[in-house]
């Protein structure tokens, strides 16, 4: 059968339905680099933006079987604004309606990050549900990640699939059917991969500095399942039922800000710069946060003889999140580097070795395996994303943009193998 491919990308949808037999007859992707590799990679090239082929061009698009479209994800995601349809990138979803209501294929098979369904009170779910049942599709979807089929990376996503004559045939439970509770993450690490990139040194002594500071805490102290925030420790400035800003700088100055720096006969400016970057608000802390502040400003208290003098050093990071740590192993052994770890905005993030954490389109966020002091390389990305054997763009930066933006090929194939009945010619 023919498949369109909107939305490119990496091509995880491609891979899925050509190793079933299918046909790619036109793909989309906004992308000049991607576009390129997409052709190195599968022999065709794809056309540019799809909201200007839709508007002048919408006959060009071939006659086709399935229509697949990984739709930007950003203007849904929790990780960003949530605009949704507000966002220009998320009225992409009316581009795949005008080529559905034109071209009706069979089916279809969209992936987005599971908010969508929640977004702006399911309102934009409703609309999009909607939209396709008019046209006559039936529609089913659900949730899945890559740890679900022995993949080690934890990257949910939603899978929307239609059909136009119905899905009497096809059931979600049919996959279910095949989820594994067997992963072995060290199949998916490369124990002497010839290329790689090596965890800077400033970092690898931000590590050694944290792990003086775990190891000077007593053995029978129990490491925070919380957040750390170092800015925390000494400092007293209000938060629980008022905020910093909200004072003058008179009154703040009688308070003391990130590691306990007195924050008394500095100008309004300065002490801001003085207090964590996440204090710096004008209305009420969130209850998380203040929760997260009151336990890490305890947590100093308690443990203050046994820390102090490596604090000093933590204290000296420009960047507030190396003074930050996020310890997500227990009880485990206390040894940063047994770990998979990553440089985060929200702090280090020291993770058990059984699952990835989702990759992400930016390049700061890459996770790095700790024993080994380097980052995860392409081709371990690759095959994370299912996508072993493909070019990837040469510059590193791209390169795990793309990745952090692939869906999972093999998640699409066992959908696909069970929605696309017929037989391919």
């Amino acid at each position: 059968m023919k498949f369109i491919d909107l939305f490119a990308g990496l091509g995880g949808f491609h891979k899925a339905l050509h190793e079933l037999g299918h046909e790619c007859v036109f793909a989309s992707e906004l992308d000049p680099t991607l576009r390129e590799t997409y052709k190195i990679n599968w022999g065709i090239e794809p056309r540019g933006d799809i909201k200007k082929i839709v508007a002048n061009e919408l006959e060009s698009i071939p006659k086709h079987d399935i229509l697949c479209a990984g739709f930007p994800c950003q203007p849904f995601s929790k990780a960003g604004k949530q605009l949704g349809r507000d966002d220009d990138r998320g009225t992409l979803f009316d581009e795949i309606v005008k080529i559905l209501e034109n071209r009706m294929p069979k089916y279809f098979i969209l992936e987005n990050v599971p908010f969508i369904k929640q977004h702006d009170n399911e309102e934009t779910w409703k609309y999009m549900h909607k939209k396709l049942t008019d046209l006559g599709y039936e529609v089913d979807h659900e949730v899945y990640s890559p740890q679900d089929f022995g993949i080690p990376q934890h990257r949910k996503r939603i899978f929307i699939v239609g059909s136009i004559k119905g899905l009497d045939h096809f059931s979600f439970d049919e996959i279910d059917k095949q989820k594994t509770s067997l992963i072995n993450i060290h199949q998916f690490i490369e124990e002497n991969p010839k290329r790689f990139k090596a965890l800077p040194k400033a970092n690898q002594e931000c590590l050694n500095l944290w792990q003086k500071f775990i190891g000077q805490i007593p053995k029978e102290t129990k490491l925070p399942s919380f957040p750390i925030w170092g800015m925390e420790f000494g400092a007293n400035y209000p938060f629980e039922t008022s905020y910093p800003l909200k004072l003058s700088a008179t009154e703040l100055g009688e308070y003391k800000g990130n590691f306990g720096i007195s924050l008394k006969g500095m100008t309004k400016d300065e002490q801001r710069k003085n207090l964590p970057s996440y204090a710096r608000i004008e209305k009420a802390f969130p209850d998380w946060k203040r929760s997260y502040i009151r336990q890490s400003r305890a947590f100093y208290q308690e443990n203050k003889k046994y820390i102090q003098e490596v604090v000093k050093e933590i204290a000296k990071y420009e960047s507030q999140s190396w003074q930050k740590l996020e310890w997500n192993v227990g009880d485990r052994k206390r040894k940063l580097t047994d770990y998979i770890l990553q440089f985060r905005a929200s702090g280090i993030r020291v993770k058990k070795v059984d699952f990835f954490p989702s990759l992400v389109c930016t390049n700061t966020q890459i996770p790095i395996i700790g024993w080994q002091k380097r980052y995860l390389t392409k081709k371990e990305g690759l095959k994370l994303q299912s996508l072993e054997g493909i070019e990837l763009p040469p510059n590193d930066n791209a390169a795990f943009r793309a990745l952090g933006n692939a869906v999972n090929s093999k998640i699409v194939r066992l959908i696909a193998e069970k929605l696309i009945v017929e037989k391919t010619k």
